[in-house]
């Protein structure tokens, strides 16, 4: 099947026709999206796709065996985020806002009410913020809550009575903040990175008494429409998006197989749609912070085959992009890039360590491109292709900010080795 991005263009310009009493999935999911329009900015077409899937998969839980988060995440405030959670909230499920709710109120409030509720948490950045703490608890039910089967573990009863009981974790989540959230979540979720509306980006103010009714006469609709194809959702394994596996293959399953039920042009609009913010989500995130290191160190090496430590330090610190020059108020150090690579192993299965490198000026504590090959294949995005010309020629030192050309010293130009290594073949390596 060829998915056109083009197909994700809808026209916003016409009203949705709240209250028809259609059970068309693709013309209802139409009328979702344009519902989101109305009074939501969304960055790209692509996250609006992304919305009403999400919005119309709360209602079909029970068929999948995941549930991806929906995050709302924006740099700055006055982006969008809490109203983008107030729209979904007309249209999903028993809705529960939370704001700064603790873990124990929300498994409770899952696994003891009537209906299971679909969490909406506002303001995600007071619990998982850089002032936040780490706040485990609440991290660990959410994960917990992505899977079917998950549950969350606890002590019940008085004193020395006490029994373990399981209470499920199961449902829908939504969240807004800013900046970011702890990778363990980040990919568990359909990212929409929001922004404060331009000059030219115009919306309709949100009047709840109004258009609250609105949203439930979609939500209850949405709701006919999933019980009539629960049967035929149920169990389904959709086909996804070629390259999109594991992880983002979990989070976007459901929502391509709401889309494959809903018909139309949606099945392709839905696998355009993925293709697109899981595309961006790697852009944006590079993965967690360690994949960050090594995907930044291999571009610091640039075919080398090993450099000092001080020059990795020089290399990934003048990174304008990168975290390096500021870890916690201080540079990344020879510590701190020991302790970081410790937690990836050499293709031998031993630890990556800084071994002697023998210069011109004595012998100098850094890192081979041989213990790093594995990692860089493992964990790394493929790196940008090398030229015919890069792969015959030795490749140039790293410059650091206070190097000229001449300053360069001639360990830098012609390394030794202290051990008998292969000569480095950069387009090998791949």
């Amino acid at each position: 099947m060829t998915h056109h991005p083009d197909s994700l263009c809808l026209n916003s310009d016409q009203p949705p026709t709240v209250g028809a009493p259609t059970l068309d999935g693709a013309t209802l999911l139409n009328e979702v999206v344009a519902f989101h329009k109305r009074f939501n900015a969304f960055p790209t077409q692509a996250a609006y796709i992304a919305v009403a899937l999400w919005d119309a998969h709360a209602h079909l839980l029970d068929c999948f065996d995941s549930t991806p988060r929906l995050a709302f995440l924006s740099p700055e405030p006055g982006s969008g985020k809490s109203r983008a959670l107030e729209i979904v909230e007309t249209l999903v499920p028993a809705p529960m806002v939370a704001v700064n709710a603790s873990a124990a109120a929300l498994f409770r409030a899952v696994s003891s009410g009537p209906t299971r509720p679909t969490i909406l948490f506002d303001e995600i950045d007071t619990i998982f913020g850089p002032k936040a703490g780490d706040n485990e608890e609440l991290r660990g039910w959410l994960n917990a809550g992505h899977r079917r089967s998950g549950v969350t573990y606890r002590c019940v009863g008085d004193g020395a009575n006490q029994t373990v009981q399981p209470f499920p974790s199961y449902c829908g989540v939504a969240v807004a903040g800013l900046g970011s959230l702890p990778d363990t979540i980040l990919t568990r979720s359909v990212i929409v990175r929001m922004r404060r509306r331009a000059p030219n980006e115009r919306v309709e103010p949100f009047r709840q008494r109004l258009h609250t009714k609105q949203g439930n006469a979609l939500r209850d609709r949405l709701a006919a429409w999933a019980a009539s194809v629960r049967d035929q959702v149920a169990g389904t394994w959709p086909e996804m998006p070629e390259g999109v596996t594991d992880r983002p293959a979990d989070v976007w399953e459901p929502l391509i197989a709401v889309a494959d039920a809903a018909g139309g042009d949606w099945p392709e609009r839905a696998r355009a749609a993925c293709l697109e913010l899981v595309e961006a989500s790697k852009g944006s995130d590079k993965g967690s912070l360690g994949i960050r290191l090594l995907t930044d160190l291999r571009h610091v090496f640039n075919g080398a085959d090993r450099l000092p430590t001080v020059v990795i330090l020089d290399g990934l610190t003048a990174m304008d992009d990168a975290p390096w020059a500021d870890m916690n108020g201080k540079p990344l150090d020879p510590r701190g890039l020991a302790k970081w690579l410790r937690e990836y192993v050499t293709a031998d299965n031993t630890p990556i360590a800084a071994r002697n490198i023998k210069t011109a000026n004595g012998v100098m504590k850094g890192y081979y491109a041989s213990d790093l090959h594995d990692a860089w294949l493992r964990y790394c995005p493929p790196p940008p292709e090398i030229s015919a010309t890069s792969a015959t020629k030795p490749p140039e030192p790293p410059l650091t900010s206070g190097n000229a050309v001449a300053d360069i010293p001639d360990f830098l130009r012609y390394p030794a080795a202290t051990d008998p290594l292969p000569a480095a073949d950069p387009a090998a390596s791949w």
